[in-house]
This record gives C-alpha cells, structure tokens and sequence, in this order.
C-alpha cells in the first residue's frame, strides 16, 4: 500500500490533463482545478479559477484493482451536478456472469461476474462476499453502447453487447439474447441518467463570454490557460466532447474513418502540419473533407483554429499564416454552432485590435464577412477555389450562352445560381425581358438546369466528378427557362438568338415533330445562317449538328430488319423451327472454336454494313439539305434565323419543355406507353414521341394539384382524372412547373378566388373557393429560378 500511495503522489505531480489522459509537461504549467457548479460562487467564477495545462503524452490506464483508477477517472471529467437526486450509495442494478473478451491471452474469452451500478459497470473474480475487483468502467453521459447483432451469433454463437469508456472497451459476450437485451438496456439507462460532461475548454470559452466586456480579464484566462494558446506540441484529447466509440463514424467506414474522437486529433496533426508543408493545399482539401464527412468535428476545428492563431510567438510568419487561410476556407465552407460563433467572433475582434493593418486583421476582416454568407456547402472546395481563398481573392467563371458565345464573371464561394443569372441579364440588357432564364449544366449527352439556390462554387467542383463519368466536358450555360411571350421578342435581339439556337437543339435532339422535307428545309437555314451562301469551299458542319441522327439510323436499321440467314450448321423445317444437321452433343468439342469464329466475323460483317448504309444514307441527306442550302442564296442572317422560327412555329407545342415519361395505363396497371410530357407556359401536353399533335392538354387552370408521389412517380391530377408518369426528371419537372406559375403571378397579379394547399406529403395542391365561368390563374409555392 505504500508503495502504491507514492505512485499515486508521482502521478499528481507529473500533472493531469484535459478528460482524465495523463500528459507529461512541465510542472509549472500543468496544474488545474476541476469542480462542480454547486461549488462557484453566486457571481460565477473569477477569470482565475480555471486553469488547464496543454497535454503532450498519453498513458492509457490498465485494468487495475485500486480504487484510486475511479478516483482519477472521475476527477478528470467535469460533469454538472445530476438534478434527478441519484442515491450517494450505489444501488446494484443488474449483476450476473457474463464472458468477457481479453486481448493477448490464447483464451480470447473468460468468465467474470458483473455488477452494474448507477455509476459504474464492474466485473470481480465472483459473486461472492469480499471477492476482488478487476475492473471498473465508468459510466459518463459520454459512454456508448452497441446492442446485439445477428451477424456476431452467427460468427461466434454468442450475443455480444460492447460499452465503450474513456478509458476501457468492455466487449460482452452470453449465449442468451434476452440476457444481452437485458444488459444493453440497462446500461444504457444508466448513460441517459448522467449529466452533460463538458471540457476545460467549454468552461474557458463560457468564462471569456461572460467577460467579453472586461479585457483584463480576459487577458488574465489566455495568460493563465495554456490550453487556449498556440502549442507545438500534439493535442491527445479533443477540445470538445464527443461520446467514446461513437457510431457515427460507421457510416463513413469505407473512406477509413476512425471513431469522431480519434479523428479529432488525427485532425490537429494535420493542423500543425500545415507549418511546414510545401503545399498546403492538399491538407486542407483532407481536412474540409473530414468535415464535410464528419459534421460533429466541424466546431472541434475551429475551436483547434482558434487555438492555434492565439498568443503566437511569431504571428506574422507564413508558417503561422496557413492557419489563417486554412481558417478562411472554413468559415467559406461551414458555419459552426452558435457557441463556437460567438466565440470566433470575438477571437476575430481581438486579433483586430491586437494586430491592425497586418494580414491577421486582413484575414480576420474576411472571415467575419464571410461567415455572414456562408451556407453548408455540398462539395469540398477545390483546389482553385482554395487558392483564390487562400489570397482572398474571386474566381473566374464562365458562362457560355447558346450558340458560340460566353462571357467570364467573378464569383466568390458564396455566388448563387440567380446572382449570376442576374448579372448576366444586366449584362445583355435582359432585365425587361418578359421570359426567365437560367443557368444550366451541359454537356455533349445531357443538360439539366441548376436551381437557383444552389451555389456556382459547388456546381464547377462538381464538374470534375461528372466529367470523368460522362468522359465529355461539362459547361455551364445561360438559356431560357420559361417561355411566356414569345412574339414579343425583338428580332434584333440577343433573346431572338437564343430563341433560335434553343429551338435547333431541340431539332437535332428529335423533340420538334416535323416531316423530313421540313427537317431538311431547317438544316439547310441552319447552313446559312452559319455560313453564309453556298460555296464549295466552305466548312461544312457534320449532319448529326444539323439534323436528327436517330432519324437516319431508324431509317437504315428498317432497311436491314430483314430475317438473318441460319447458320450452316442448321436448315429450316417447312413447318417448324430449325433443326441441327447433326444430334446434339456431337462433335461438340471440335466445332465450338468454328462455330464462335463464324459468329464473330458474321457479326463484324454485320457492322462494317450497317456502317457503310448509314454513311450511303447520311450522304443523301447532306446531299438532299445542300441542294436546299443552294436556293437560299442572298438570304441574311437575320432571314434565315425568321424563317427557321417560322417552320418550328408551325408545331403548336412550340416553346415547350419536353420530358420522356412512361405513361401508366390503368386498364393494364403498369407503365407501358412511352410519351412525352409538354411543359408550356399554359398548359399541360402529352404527345406520342414523334408526332405533332397532342394526344391530350391540361391548361393550368383545370389542374387541381400536382407533384410527386413516390421516388420516381409524377401525379397530376385534372378534374376527376389521375394521371400517373413515372420518370427520372421528376425534379425538373417540379421546378419548372412551379416556375412557370410563379412568373405568370408576377406578370399579372393574385387570384382573389383561388386558395392553396399544402399537404404534409411532397405533392402540392390548392382547390378553387369559388367556382368562376373561366379558368383562373391558380397559386402555387414558387421556386423561382
């Protein structure tokens, strides 16, 4: 027992550090006082009364018999006094025999008896009087529990429950599941009972709220509170509080991840390897990527910020800058919770008036602005966004228009999608315009438009990802979004450009219904509108930029659906299937390498003519548009344009949106009929793919509600009549329609007779109050663009 006391007394003079870890420091800066609330004053504490020591060293305790173990391990955590009034004996809750798993042993399993009281769960050599205690974990509100699962049965026949403490990992093992159950839930209880655990750091962060007003004090928490300053040294505990073994974690697992407390001081590491890397941009990627991943470790980091720019021996270096720029593409990237807000705001004050007219204040300025802008990002910043940060400066961006122009504006991390479109209007003088636009992403195979919320800097670090999966490059572009009024745009305009270039992508894609004759008659208008008269040495597009390619190889593959020969080695009965010259089986071996040859060169052939017939084919077609392109000589651009618009006009659903539905059919009840699904500023179409005429239309006004009814369903729902589309545009759909009434109630005011709806459910819908002879502008929740 002596012997025992004097390490005890060494332990304490070699100092105790944040949460119990016991860290190695020297003498004179590691003592601090750990107390309950019931012991301040009624004025709170003095700036003075909390000191906290910077950790460098680790020890992990051992499963000791002392009781001096539960002694350390309740001292070192801070915990509120519990208000629910807990016994001051402990009550034996649940106790029983329960194997244990014992790590470094040849016997992976042994049986211990357990007793869970309301403090802590521990586990002696039996169950008798005086038996000897071999451990104690101690239960906190920071302890966890993992509940019995199927798959550890199935692997070990046992049920197994895991409880997690600061210091110990308790994995227990019974051959009952109402047993395991039993233990789980008990444990469990005793971990909701207890009271919020909080860090020095917590406390030293409330005590600098309360004297925000009082510098001197403040100074004297910073002086006395090592752990509020820069360090060299590891961090081996985090700032704040995160629950031991959280679970959290799983969910990120195939990215490497460790348990939230381990990741947050893998994170300080690299804070501090920030001071001598040569690039720093790749840490900083890692470290707003955790982040990201990870949301509980957002407020970790910027409290380990915070610290790190704090009292620092040489502040004005580049090495300590970094923390400052990686602390920059934080606040441009995440907010913290409110507390730690508070907290930064008031560090950014004081780095202001310490420091003015230096890169801190620089960067201090920066930051405070942006944290008043900044919303949740979806994707970590990339690389040329953190260099622009980095230098606080703006990134270009381009935007391209239909057709061949573009224009370059600058955008910082917190530009949305309608500023830019905004600004782009007022740069093409667009602001009267009586149709909306929008920003979309494009690419050679597909487009979708961006909402209008959505951030531009998440939108171009997305483009990576969608480029290496598509394997064509992604742009961003401005185009119309609703068209209202269509006559009423000028035809000197940039609108009427494009109203053109938007309406021959819609004939290359095959979405405007038109005969052969008029396809022809608009590629060659294309022709020369681009290029002017006909010359036989001019560049000449390929067809597929001027006319719809599916047509040409709908119509070679009719031309080639004759029924193939059989192979030789089959001949047809007059009133049956094929039959085989020889009996199967025979020969099998030898004519298995003949026969895949044969299929292989049969089916070559098969594509070398396919081949040859769609360029014969494309050939007559450039030939057939060029003969047209020649009787156009003399026409102006401007002509060319008016009478391309003019044909495309002659469809009625002109200027519509089109979507590839699958149309439910209720007499068969599955989705079996392909359609397209119009979106126009009035109404509501459905059109068999290819033709002109609609099959049937909705004006707005007889729609009662629409939206979505399940992940890939679209309803609408027009008098007694549900109709049913399934797609994978039902978001595009949404926003357009809801755009579409949004800028038709701008354009001329409420209905007084119509009233809205809205259902718990995603679907949206409004009913009319009174009825009225002609159908009424109908409200909906808008999402402008």
């Amino acid at each position: 027992m002596p012997v025992q006391g004097f390490c005890w007394f060494l332990c304490c003079r070699q100092g105790f550090s944040l949460l119990g870890r016991d860290y190695g420091e020297k003498e004179e800066e590691e003592s601090f006082e750990l107390r309950n609330k019931e012991d301040l004053t009624s004025n709170g504490r003095s700036p003075a009364e909390v000191t906290v020591s910077q950790p460098t060293s680790i020890a992990n305790g051992t499963n000791g018999h002392a009781v001096s173990e539960v002694s350390d391990e309740m001292k070192s955590l801070i915990i509120e006094k519990n208000k629910m009034g807990l016994e001051e004996d402990p009550e034996l809750l649940v106790k029983g025999w329960l194997l244990r798993e014992v790590r470094g042993s040849w016997i992976k399993q042994r049986r211990y008896w357990f007793v869970l009281s309301q403090d802590s769960l521990d586990y002696y050599s039996g169950p008798e009087k005086g038996a000897r205690r071999l451990g104690t974990l101690v239960l906190t509100n920071l302890c966890s529990v993992i509940w019995p699962d199927k798959q550890t049965y199935k692997e070990t026949g046992y049920w197994s429950i895991t409880v997690y403490g600061r210091k110990h990992c308790y994995r227990l093992y019974t051959k009952h599941f109402n047993e395991a159950v039993h233990w789980a839930c008990a444990v469990q209880k005793v971990i909701d009972t207890k009271a919020p655990v909080e860090t020095p750091t917590q406390l030293l962060i409330r005590d600098i709220e309360e004297n925000k007003f009082n510098p001197e004090a403040v100074e004297h928490i910073y002086q006395h509170n090592p752990i509020l300053k820069y360090t060299q040294s590891p961090l081996y505990a985090p700032l704040l509080p995160f629950p031991y073994g959280s679970l959290e974690h799983t969910y990120h697992s195939g990215k490497g991840y460790g348990t939230v407390r381990d990741e947050a001081v893998k994170l300080f590491n690299c804070l501090q390897q920030l001071e001598s890397a040569r690039e720093p941009v790749p840490i900083i990627q890692g470290v707003l990527q955790t982040c990201l991943d990870l949301r509980p470790l957002r407020d970790e980091v910027y409290c380990q910020l915070v610290k790190q720019t704090s009292c620092t021996p040489a502040p004005h270096t580049a090495a300590h800058l970094r923390y400052w720029q990686l602390l920059t593409c934080m606040s441009c990237t995440f907010l913290p919770g409110a507390a730690v807000l508070k907290y930064l705001r008031f560090h950014l004050k004081r780095i202001q008036s310490q420091s003015p007219e230096s890169e801190m204040d620089n960067y201090a300025s920066f930051i405070g602005e942006a944290l008043e802008k900044t919303k949740c990002r979806e994707c970590v910043p990339s690389w040329e966004e953190i260099q622009m940060l980095m230098s606080r400066q703006e990134m270009l961006c381009t935007v391209h228009y239909p057709g061949p122009g573009s224009c370059q504006l600058y955008i910082s991390s917190h530009t949305t999608a309608n500023e830019v479109v905004r600004r782009i209007q007022e740069k093409l003088g667009l602001q009267q315009s009586q149709n909306t636009f929008a920003l979309y992403e494009q690419n050679a195979v597909w487009e979708q438009p961006v909402v209008g919320a959505a951030l531009i800097a998440d939108i171009l670090t997305s483009f990576s990802t969608k480029e290496s999966e598509s394997g064509s490059p992604v742009k961003l572009r401005f185009k119309l979004y609703c068209l209202l009024d269509a006559d009423s745009i000028s035809v000197d305009s940039i609108e009427y450009l494009f109203l053109f270039e938007q309406c021959h992508e819609m004939v290359v894609r095959g979405q405007l219904p038109a005969c052969e004759e008029d396809l022809q008659a608009l590629a060659a208008l294309r022709l020369q509108c681009l290029i002017g008269d006909f010359s036989t040495h001019s560049p000449c597009p390929p067809l597929d930029e001027l006319f719809p390619s599916h047509m040409v190889e709908a119509r070679v593959l009719v031309a080639l659906s004759a029924p193939p020969a059989l192979p030789p080695c089959q001949v047809a009965a007059p009133d049956g299937p094929p039959t085989q010259r020889f009996p199967a089986g025979l020969l099998t071996g030898a004519l298995w390498s003949h026969a895949t040859t044969a299929a292989h060169k049969q089916k070559v052939e098969q594509d070398l003519r396919l081949l040859s017939r769609l360029k014969e084919e494309a050939a007559g077609v450039m030939g057939a548009v060029v003969e047209r392109w020649k009787g156009l000589a003399g026409y102006s651009r401007r002509d060319s344009m008016a009478a391309y618009l003019a044909i495309a006009r002659q469809w009625s659903g002109f200027g519509c949106t089109l979507y590839e539905v699958d149309f439910y059919i209720s007499s068969t009840g599955s989705f079996s009929q392909k359609l397209w699904l119009g979106v126009a500023a009035t109404s509501v179409s459905l059109y068999r793919q290819g033709e002109a005429e609609a099959l049937e239309s909705f004006p707005y006004g007889q729609i009662c509600s629409y939206g979505v009814s399940d992940s890939n369903t679209f309803k609408i729902t027009a008098g007694d009549r549900d109709l049913l589309f399934e797609t994978t545009k039902l978001t595009e759909i949404m926003q357009l329609m809801n755009a579409y009434f949004s800028a038709i109630r701008r354009q001329r005011g409420k209905g007084e007779d119509v009233g809205i709806t809205v259902t718990e459910s995603t679907e949206v819908g409004f009913h009319c109050l009174a009825p009225t002879p002609t159908p009424t502008l109908l409200e909906l929740p808008s999402h402008p663009v």
